[in-house]
This record gives structure tokens, C-alpha cells and sequence, in this order.
């Protein structure tokens, strides 16, 4: 579901993952002269734990050293990898897999697999046929029972994307040619019919003046890189603070920025669908060992399995990072999205969703246990219902 500069840092303002928001209205920090702006008014969200439909739970693959796209010969087989993107795989998809097939079609070779059916695989797919391929998915699930479908469905490039440590000249140009390409390829999606992509504000909320607000404390293990302010912050709006008595949310302190969301049922079927009528085959497919690559007829494979690569290749550089979302029906008169108490919300068109996302990058992290979690869904459920219940604007 799925950051460092991602989700709770953009939303704070100072690099990560945010969330949702439409405005009626508006009101800044500071004093304006002339007529008084009219009041942010920010209709209130339906939160509610017996609304609760459904409890997802998915595995985002953390790589310390960032994603694996390199080339591995498996037998007669060549194998191109594109994995390990943390919580960035929808966001760099398109530039990741842009990599990828460059490197397959040099090969020469015409008929090429594609190895998974999440956001790296699909988009690999369509790569490659645009680039005159013959392609066949093969996969043991499909959307939307894949770990990909399970996202947030926010645009958060640099969400544990690499360690600080590993964030290497080489490695941020290459980063920043991966998110840049992707975003200008989701303008392609915007304004579709089923909204697939769309651009949403979003608000970090806060009980405290931004002076006041403490960094978190340091526990000894090593930063996430935050890469999104210092390398494409040209493609971010700035964001704008606001005051108590501006807003609808009472005593609290809101920063406001914009970002693109993914509603992920419309827009892994029109990628999907796109594939079909490009010809594109997918055969079910279950890979167990390295060697069950021999079967297949292509000699050039793109491995897109995510954190299945760390069993099928023993890659335990892969490190699990847990990511639960508590669903809830539609709501289409809400148009923004939250951050309050390491708590996100998200108005995605196919279900609303609430994430505990907690104060560190490391919330989830080596934890790959899919059960649901029912006390945390109703946790991050009450949390953004505090700031709409009986005497909030208080």
C-alpha cells in the first residue's frame, strides 16, 4: 500500500508521502490587506469503523542499495530485473521499466517474458510492445490479486526507495530520470474516463505551530533518502500553510500541498486491457525454482516479481515492509486527503482508504506478516475521525 520524502514528509512539507485534498475556499498563514479571504472549508469525511469493508494487507521490497536493475544469465536464459522498489513502485514504474526494456531489447530478441503482473510488470509490457515486441505475462496472480493492486495509490517516488547512505550521485541521476519520466507519463492518464490518474491536494494536519513541531528522535538506525524536494521539486506546487481560524478543522495548523493519486481498479484495467489489444498474451505460471525458467520459449525474460524475487532468487537483500489499508465505501463528495497523527487518508474513487502510516519511515519495516489487523484498521479509522466528531473544530 504505500514514503520517505513520501507520504508523511511531503504532506509535513519537508519530503514524503502525502495525502488527498479539495478546498472550498482558502486562507494563508500571514495578513493580507484588502477583502478577508473566504474560510477553508473542507467537507467532512464519512469515518466511521463500521464502515470498514475491507482489510488489505500487503509486502512493499525494500532494497538498501535501491532497486535492482541489472541483467543475470539463468541458464540460456537472460534475465533483466526490475525490482525492489520499496514504496515507489507505481510512482517510478513507468521510468524503472523504461530501464528494463532498453536493456531486453538489446538483446536483439523479438519475443520476450515478462515475469509478474504488478505495476512493474504491466508497465514493462506495454513497454515492450511499444517497442515492437512480442510479450507474454506469466504470472500466478492477476489484478487485483497481486501485491501491487494492494497500494496506497499515491505518488510517492522516494518512499524507501534506498538508504541515505547508498543515495550516490550516480544512483540520484538515475532516480531522477526514473521519477521524471513517470510523471510526465502519468499526464497521459489524466482526465481519462474512470479517472485512473488524477492530481489531488492533500493536507498534513497538526495540533502544533510548525515552530513547535520536535523532528523525530533518532533510534540509531540508518535514514531513508529523501530525494524529492532537492531533485524534482520543479514538478511540485508550493505548498501553503494555514492557521487556526482559516479552516474548518479548528485550533489545528494545516499545510497543503498537491499530488497524483492513483485509483488502481480503473487503472490496472485500462493497462491491462491495453495489453490485450496489443496483442499481449498472459499465461498462469508458477516459477518455484530458477531452473522452471527453462520451459518457457523466450530467451529473454524481465523479472518483475517484487518481493516474490527474494525466495525465487535468494535475494535476501529484499527486506519486507508491511503496509495494511481499512477500507471503506466511496466517498464522492470528498476530494482531499489527510495526514493527522501518523495517520493517511486517501479519497480513492474506488474506496476510501485510512492507513496507519506511524512517525518513522521504519513503521512496518522487516515485517512481512499479511494478516489483517483489525485494532489497527479501526485505530487509523478513529484517528481522522477525531478531527470531524462531536466538538473537533474546538
Amino acid at each position: 500500500m504505500a514514503a520517505s520524502i513520501g507520504r508523511r514528509r511531503l504532506l509535513a512539507g519537508v519530503g514524503a508521502a502525502a495525502f488527498l485534498g479539495g478546498l472550498e475556499g482558502c486562507s494563508t498563514l500571514g495578513t493580507r490587506r484588502g477583502p478577508q479571504p473566504q474560510q477553508l472549508q473542507l467537507t467532512p469525511v464519512r469515518a466511521s469503523t463500521d464502515l470498514i469493508t475491507r482489510i488489505t494487507v500487503c509486502t512493499r521490497p525494500f532494497r538498501a542499495q535501491g532497486p535492482r536493475l541489472d541483467t543475470e544469465k539463468v541458464g540460456s536464459k537472460l534475465v533483466v530485473h526490475n525490482y525492489g522498489h520499496g514504496g515507489s513502485g507505481w510512482s517510478l514504474s513507468w521510468g524503472s521499466s523504461t530501464i528494463a526494456v532498453r536493456k531486453a531489447m538489446a538483446t536483439g530478441e523479438r519475443d520476450i517474458a515478462v515475469i509478474g503482473c504488478g505495476a512493474l510488470g504491466l508497465t514493462s509490457a506495454l513497454l515492450l510492445q511499444r517497442a515492437g515486441a512480442r510479450v507474454t505475462i506469466y504470472a500466478k496472480e492477476l489484478p487485483p490479486n497481486v501485491r501491487s493492486s494492494l497500494a496506497s495509490g499515491l505518488w510517492t517516488p522516494d518512499s524507501r526507495i534506498c538508504l541515505e547512505q547508498n543515495a550516490t550521485p550516480a544512483f540520484k541521476q538515475l532516480w531522477e530520470d526514473m521519477a521524471r519520466t513517470s510523471f510526465q507519463t502519468y499526464q497521459n492518464f489524466l482526465g481519462l474516463s474512470g479517472t485512473p490518474v488524477e492530481f489531488i491536494d492533500s493536507y498534513y494536519v497538526s495540533d502544533q505551530p510548525p515552530s513547535a513541531r520536535r523532528q523525530q528522535a533518532p533510534d540509531g538506525r540508518p535514514p531513508f533518502a529523501e530525494l524529492q524536494r532537492e531533485l524534482i521539486g520543479d514538478l511540485m506546487p508550493r505548498r501553503i500553510d494555514f492557521a487556526p481560524g482559516s479552516h474548518s478543522l479548528g485550533a489545528r495548523y494545516l499545510r497543503r500541498n498537491s499530488l497524483m493519486m492513483f485509483n488502481l481498479s480503473a487503472y490496472t484495467r485500462l493497462l491491462m486491457g491495453d495489453f490485450g489489444a496489443n496483442g499481449g498474451r498472459i499465461e498462469i505460471a508458477e516459477f518455484h525454482t530458477l531452473g522452471d525458467f527453462a520451459r518457457l520459449r523466450e530467451r529473454t525474460l524481465i523479472n518483475a516479481t517484487g518481493y516474490g524475487a527474494r525466495a525465487l532468487f535468494g535475494d535476501e537483500t529484499v527486506t519486507p515492509v508491511r503496509g495494511q489499508l481499512a477500507r471503506t465505501m466511496p466517498q464522492p463528495d470528498i476530494g482531499y486527503g489527510l495526514l493527522y497523527k501518523g495517520v493517511s487518508f486517501l479519497p480513492r474513487r474506488d474506496g476510501s482508504v485510512f492507513q496507519v502510516v506511524g512517525d518513522s519511515d521504519y513503521y512496518g519495516f522487516n515485517d512481512e506478516t499479511a494478516v489483517p489487523d483489525r485494532a489497527e484498521a479501526e485505530q487509523a479509522v478513529n484517528t481522522i475521525a477525531a478531527l470531524f466528531g462531536p466538538g473537533a473544530p474546538t
